[in-house]
């Protein structure tokens, strides 16, 4: 046996497996470069259909050697669109078809003449540890038939996640499933968070029934995750204080190293580009544009990868944003529209004020627009990926939530950190204006809301720091990886 080969089986071997969704992929591939920095070997498992769409992974594997992608088929056509939601299709294909074949790649990897020592690639050891996503709890099954340990990666924030794990008490309680009930109504029973939520603040399958199909998978995700030995969270710990320690109390073992993106700049170096796990093509004529702009003149709004828009919502969005007289960046996704409402005239006005203005874009490289001196909002779906970064780049928020954890964030943005402005449930002209105009424009409001904002971008910058509480807890998860500690 080779020095490598021998090297190589002393060493952790982790296996990540993400949820197939752009917001779900990014935070999981930076936190497999973490990985590969310290010399673990990490088995990066994505769909056939995202595998081909990383299209940096060989420049990724060529950067951190034991790094290693595979891909496993999702069962759906090749021409399914994979959009979500709705989340049946995936979900169900997941399980009957990707599931199975999970578990014989998991007994394949623990082999120590598994596959994977070919002359092409750097040796790998026998698989020590499966991370999963914390919505691909299926996967426990199979890690736990095969004597593998779980760690689960939540690649939401702690205060969604924590409002996630209430939920059945809520149920318990009577206070869901609700109906035709005030949206406004408190919700006084999420420990940490008592004076907080209301209705319409709870995740957003809440305001499903309960046997929904969607409800019901969320449902299971929330009793398995709690089957794992682990988790792992993109959030720092002076960010969410008091919900960290309400979810210790069901989670002892809990690792918290975000934000994600920063630490990895902070151990790596910055000349990492944002856009290696991107499964779209950036359109980076956008940064000349904003080059072209006055210092924080300008709101960039995007709503993230999924969220999808009426035609009637579009059109009051657009007229809100130009009426705002406010330089704009607007991504606008080919499939943000709703099915069926693609093909409509675009109003002059907007034309005009878009050409005066205004700058829309199919995708941008996020992380550097944020970065940008001339960026002084961001209006956004609030997705955790987006809000991590928006806080470390210290803009201030104006958030439209739309899914899952979003609507949890969005409160938390303004009313929770004050941070930015929230304005869930709401699409007309008028309050876009107002809203943008609230955001963007000097006066006592944007400078309380700037004030807090830059203190937490200070806080996360010191998590990322060698002495700081996300670097620390890297430095423990590597520690606890390699000795194949199970807590």
């Amino acid at each position: 046996m080779s020095a490598e080969m021998e090297e190589s089986e002393s060493a952790a071997h982790v296996l990540l497996l993400p949820f197939p969704a752009q917001g779900h992929i990014t935070p999981m591939l930076s936190f497999a470069q973490l990985l590969c920095h310290a010399g673990i070997h990490v088995t990066f498992l994505s769909t056939e259909h995202n595998h081909r769409l990383l299209t940096q992974r060989r420049a990724l594997s060529a950067r951190f050697p034991t790094l290693h992608f595979e891909s496993i088929p999702d069962g759906l056509p090749p021409d399914h669109p994979r959009t979500i939601p709705p989340l049946d299709d995936i979900v169900s294909s997941l399980r009957s078809v990707t599931k199975p074949l999970l578990r014989d790649l998991l007994i394949t990897l623990t082999k120590k003449d598994n596959e994977s020592y070919g002359a092409t690639t750097t040796p790998r050891p026998p698989l020590s540890c499966v991370i999963i996503d914390g919505i691909m709890c299926f996967a426990i099954d199979m890690a736990e038939e095969v004597g593998i340990p779980v760690f689960a990666l939540r690649t939401v924030s702690a205060c969604s996640f924590w409002c996630y794990s209430c939920i059945p008490d809520l149920i318990q309680q009577g206070q869901l499933p609700f109906q035709d009930q005030d949206m406004d109504h408190p919700i006084r029973d999420i420990p940490g968070m008592e004076a907080l939520l209301r209705l319409r603040d709870l995740p957003s399958f809440c305001r499903m029934p309960i046997d929904h199909p969607s409800f019901k998978f969320f449902m299971e995700q929330i009793e398995a995750i709690t089957r794992v030995s682990a988790i792992i969270l993109n959030t720092f710990d002076d960010l969410e204080p008091v919900i960290l320690s309400q979810i210790a109390t069901r989670f002892p073992k809990i690792y918290t190293l975000g934000p994600f993106h920063a630490l990895l700049k902070s151990r790596v170096g910055d000349d990492l580009s944002s856009s290696v796990s991107s499964l779209r093509h950036e359109d980076r004529r956008c940064m000349a544009w904003l080059d072209s702009q006055q210092s924080g003149s300008v709101i960039f709004v995007s709503f993230g990868s999924l969220a999808k828009l009426s035609r009637v919502q579009l059109l009051e969005f657009w007229h809100g944003l130009i009426n705002s007289g406010k330089p704009f960046l607007w991504v606008v996704r080919s499939d943000m529209l709703s099915s069926g409402q693609e093909e409509h005239a675009t109003p002059v006005e907007l034309e005009d004020g878009t050409k005066e203005r205004g700058y829309i874009a199919e995708w941008v490289p996020q992380e550097e627009v944020l970065a940008h001196k001339a960026v002084g909002g961001f209006w956004t779906h609030s997705g955790w990926n987006s809000t991590i970064e928006g806080i470390w780049a210290g803009v201030p928020m104006l958030c439209w939530p739309q899914l899952a954890d979003q609507q949890v964030n969005s409160r938390w943005v303004g009313e929770g950190w004050k941070i930015g402005l929230d304005m869930k449930d709401t699409c007309d002209r008028s309050t876009v204006e107002k809203m943008v105009r609230a955001l963007m424009e000097e006066g006592d409001q944007r400078e309380q809301i700037f004030k807090s904002v830059d203190n937490f971008a200070k806080l996360a910058r010191h998590a990322v720091s060698e002495d700081g509480s996300s670097y620390k807890n890297l430095e423990k998860l590597i520690e606890d990886l390699n000795e194949k500690i199970v807590m």
